[in-house]
């Protein structure tokens, strides 16, 4: 089997907390908007705008707000005030500013490994929040590559992984999204290792790849180093 030269590491919700903010901000839109539906059809008609908008804003805080600026507009008849649009301004603005917390074993497991095998930070969103985020994390220096795409899919993981390493055969990623950090580079033909982080937004849900031999699950990032281990002694 070839040895694991490359590692592919996601960001949000994998090194660092993220997807929280967005379930707080979440609240706060429910509220706003408590006078002219229900939380469950908000929150229904949010997320098919986010996924509508995708293509158009792509992924992160800024498409976020403006989706939920967009499905304001819609559920209140074009008649949402503009006092309530500029608090959905200012709370993703907040969102912006939020400071990093690393995630339990994160800087430990790049630590361990960063001496024996090239890393690769893979992460999809805004580019100067990611950039942001990156910078205030600490990890930065760590990796031996940054690349902030717009989505996650199999060529896409092919080109990085060729181009950073000696191809996907001889990569893995690590992430706590099934649908872009374990399914795409396993169908490059690398290693997806799925890492979960507890809450999972529902546009990142897929279906396990439970017996397929490139799949492994990890319950934290502190057991990386030992399943690199295995798979380059196996």
């Amino acid at each position: 089997m070839t040895r694991i030269t490359t590692i592919g590491f996601d960001a949000d919700d994998t090194l660092w907390h993220n997807e929280r903010f967005f379930r707080i901000t979440q609240q706060q839109f429910a509220s706003l908007l408590g006078d002219y539906t229900d939380k469950d059809t908000l929150m229904a008609r949010l997320l098919e705008a986010e996924k509508r908008n995708l293509g158009q804003y792509g992924f992160g805080i800024k498409g976020f707000v403006l989706s939920m600026i967009e499905t304001a507009i819609e559920v209140t008849q074009q008649r949402v005030p503009a006092s309530v649009i500029a608090e959905l301004l200012a709370a993703g603005q907040e969102m912006l500013r939020h400071p990093i917390e690393l995630l339990p074993h994160a800087q430990d497991a790049i630590a361990a490994l960063a001496p024996s095998h090239r890393l690769v930070l893979i992460t999809k969103g805004d580019l100067l929040d990611q950039e942001r985020k990156l910078a205030q994390s600490g990890l930065g220096e760590m990796f031996d590559a940054v690349e902030i795409v717009s989505n996650k899919t199999a060529p896409v993981y092919a080109e990085i992984f060729s181009r950073h390493g000696d191809g996907p055969e001889a990569a893995l990623m690590v992430g706590n999204s099934m649908r872009s950090d374990v399914i795409p580079p396993i169908m490059a033909g690398g290693w997806g290792v799925h890492v979960p982080h507890g809450i999972e937004w529902e546009i990142e849900w897929a279906e396990t790849p439970g017996d397929h031999p490139r799949f492994r699950a990890i319950a934290h990032l502190g057991e990386l180093s030992d399943l690199v281990g295995w798979i380059d002694g196996s």
